[in-house]
């Protein structure tokens, strides 16, 4: 055994046994750091397949955003965990029916799963001789295939934009900020000066 297949083992038995740990645990937030070390093993078996590239992206957007972004959400909100696992105890079997159908379909689906000879020769990829991963995906998107990137890109400032315009209102009873009056006010109407005697009030 080779120390590429120790290392497979090693991060394969961690991430099943965390991605369990994540379904099972009773704390929130230690499932929320079971998902972390899930995501880390991930990263370490797409390195070892040779998808750099992915490895980095689950370091960076997974970790790094999505997984701490629920740490903080579990941690912040104060939500009934009593109750909501009482919600969790009555919805089991119908998630439980679910998951086996789920199951049944992923069997039937890699049971009837051929892969063409010529599969490989129709793949688009750059020469992969002395080229890393992040700079083949990087020739693919940027040279190949840049004008479809930047379209979705715009699709998605769009879809953003969109978001933002049909969740925003504006409410008469909240007081906002306006820049420019308060940098073209008059100084002389904006102070009153008021001679208070002494011994008594405004």
């Amino acid at each position: 055994m080779t120390l590429a297949d120790l290392a497979f083992y090693v991060f394969a038995v961690i991430t099943v046994s965390a991605g369990l740990m994540v379904t099972v645990s009773r704390n929130p937030v230690h499932s929320v750091l079971w998902l972390i070390l899930t995501f880390l093993s991930a990263a370490g078996l797409m390195v070892l397949m040779g998808a750099e590239f992915v490895a980095m992206l689950l370091m960076i957007v997974y970790i790094g955003a999505v997984a701490v972004l629920f740490l903080f959400v579990v941690m912040m909100l104060d939500v009934d965990f009593a109750a909501l696992k009482g919600e969790l105890a009555r919805a089991a079997p119908l998630g439980l029916l679910i998951g086996v159908v789920l199951i049944m379909q992923i069997t039937i689906g890699l049971g009837a799963w051929t892969t063409a000879p010529e599969a490989a020769a129709l793949r688009p990829s750059p020469s992969p001789e002395g080229m890393e991963n992040a700079r083949a995906i990087g020739m693919l998107v940027y040279d190949k295939y840049i004008y479809l990137f930047q379209a979705s890109g715009l699709v998605l400032l769009v879809a953003m934009i969109g978001a933002i315009l049909l969740t925003l209102r504006h409410r008469k009873d909240i007081k906002r900020q306006n820049v420019l009056q308060q940098m073209w006010r008059d100084p002389a109407k904006t102070m009153e000066l008021k001679d208070v005697k002494p011994g008594q009030g405004l």
